[in-house]
């Protein structure tokens, strides 16, 4: 039914452009500098002098508005399916990933350490206001009259964009009690796929016209826009020409992410087993403010607000313009003639990376168990006026651990921003992690849309550089103590 897609083009048109929740080792003191993604101070509490994540990946996304069947990671059927959730709802759509490539982490020494690296990054989301659909629907008059009373309103943002960042902490203070740490981390990034939609204060009038009933446009408004090197993508150039084209033609931008991390000294705990009880602690306390920053876009010749719709525009002529469309400019020329007022978007728009304050407590136990316990606050604000924010889908974490140098095993159990919550998995063996954010997705065939994998290849320094080593202190009976 094609009318279907005109009436989700705003909500997801930026899904084909598609993070920093590897959740099972948040507050890991194994983390190294994979850690940096949730804490930039946190890389002075990893007992390694060296680690290289060589690559990583993660992949989250949760929805109420589609199941996906015949799908799980480790089984599929002959023919992906999906439906449309029925009913009246609010609707949503999350997601968010990202590749870590060469991420290095350097020990200076106890009291300072360095990291750096790139990533590609995204996350886009979709919400509506409360909207009825059912899969029998047949036209835009049955989607109308299952609607009566309803005012439209929806919203759309993607980004995605590739960075450069630096890691510095160092130890501000250390007693007898614990250790203080604090780290700042630089993002110089490049935004090269953005996008967003809104539809406000949608409204149709009902006619009845003999027996038949008849809708019409009575109000509303709506803006969209596009990263402009989506233009820039010919079918007529080779692939590299048009990624070429695609990733030089971007805008740059800049973020900023602030930690500290409090560690309250151990007296009976041994986390690592070793006999350097530097890096024990019996409690882990961190708070960062994390992607404080934007990235900016150009906007795509396409890129429209429109407004004032023209009140003698039924379904009837919705069905017949808008069936056929093909293309971002057919949809432009039909539109324009369902509204009086439409304006072409020049010059820039940004979109706010997903501005964060994240508070984290590790508490280690006996025979190498822990329990991690996270609260992410996303600072954005609603994506329905002039300023467009990205965010995180985790909203409370607990992860229980087992963990020792070489292997680990994890249980994060996820609440996330909309209320669901996910009992998820991890193991490391050596450099490899490999995880899952909800242990549905795994095994079942119909919850893949909510959840997600994330995987990790990290090289650590072997047992002879597990940490560093202060000199040991000898006492001279006629010149005092000397090292």
């Amino acid at each position: 039914m094609k009318f279907r897609g005109v009436f989700f083009a705003l909500l997801i048109c930026t899904f084909g452009a598609t993070a920093q929740d590897y959740q099972a080792i948040n507050g890991s003191p194994y983390a190294g500098s994979m850690g940096v993604a949730n804490n930039p101070a946190t890389i002075l509490s990893t007992p390694y002098p060296w680690d290289i994540t060589v690559f990583s990946v993660q992949v989250k996304n949760t929805t109420n508005a589609i199941t996906f069947t015949n799908l799980s990671y480790l089984t599929h059927g002959d023919t992906l399916g999906y439906s449309w959730t029925n009913g009246p709802l609010k609707r949503y759509a999350s997601f968010n990933y990202n590749v870590h490539l060469l991420n290095v982490r350097l020990a200076l020494d106890r009291k300072q350490a360095i990291s750096f690296g790139a990533n590609l990054r995204g996350y886009g989301s979709v919400r509506t206001g409360v909207v009825n659909y059912n899969d029998t629907l047949q036209d835009m008059n049955q989607f109308f009259s299952i609607n009566e009373g309803n005012s439209y309103q929806a919203s759309v943002v993607s980004s995605s964009w590739l960075e450069l960042y630096g890691t510095y902490s160092r130890t501000m203070w250390d007693d007898e009690y614990g250790r203080l740490n604090a780290g700042v981390t630089l993002h110089a990034m490049r935004g090269i796929s953005g996008a967003y939609a809104q539809l406000t204060n949608g409204a149709v009038r009902r006619n009845a016209l003999d027996s038949t009933t008849i809708y019409s446009l009575a109000g509303g408004k709506a803006i969209y826009g596009y990263s402009a090197n989506y233009d820039l993508w010919h079918n007529n150039n080779s692939t590299t020409k048009n990624l070429n084209d695609f990733l030089t033609h971007t805008q740059g931008g800049a973020a900023i992410d602030l930690g500290v991390e409090y560690l309250v000294k151990s007296q009976n705990v041994h986390v690592f087993g070793d006999e350097d009880d530097y890096y024990d602690y019996e409690w882990k306390l961190g708070a960062a403010l994390m992607d404080i920053g934007a990235n900016m876009y150009d906007y795509g010749i396409e890129s429209r607000a429109v407004s004032n719709p023209k009140t003698t525009t039924s379904d009837i002529d919705l069905n017949e313009k808008f069936n056929y469309v093909k293309s971002f400019a057919a949809f432009n020329d039909s539109l324009a003639t369902v509204v009086n007022t439409m304006t072409k978007l020049r010059g820039h728009f940004r979109i706010w990376n997903p501005a964060r304050l994240v508070l984290n407590v590790d508490r280690p136990l006996p025979n190498h168990f822990a329990l991690n316990t996270e609260l992410t606050l996303n600072l954005g604000g609603n994506n329905m006026g002039q300023r467009l924010f990205t965010k995180e889908i985790t909203l409370l974490a607990v992860t229980p651990r087992w963990e020792t140098r070489r292997l680990g095993g994890y249980l994060p159990i996820t609440v996330t921003t909309d209320g669901k919550v996910w009992i998820g998995g991890a193991f490391k063996a050596g450099p490899l992690l490999l995880g899952f954010h909800n242990w549905g997705d795994v095994f079942s065939k119909s919850k893949s849309q909510n959840g997600g994998f994330y995987l990790a290849l990290v090289i650590r320094p072997g047992k002879g550089g597990f940490s560093f080593k202060e000199p040991k202190e000898y006492t001279c009976p006629k010149n005092g103590t000397v090292k």
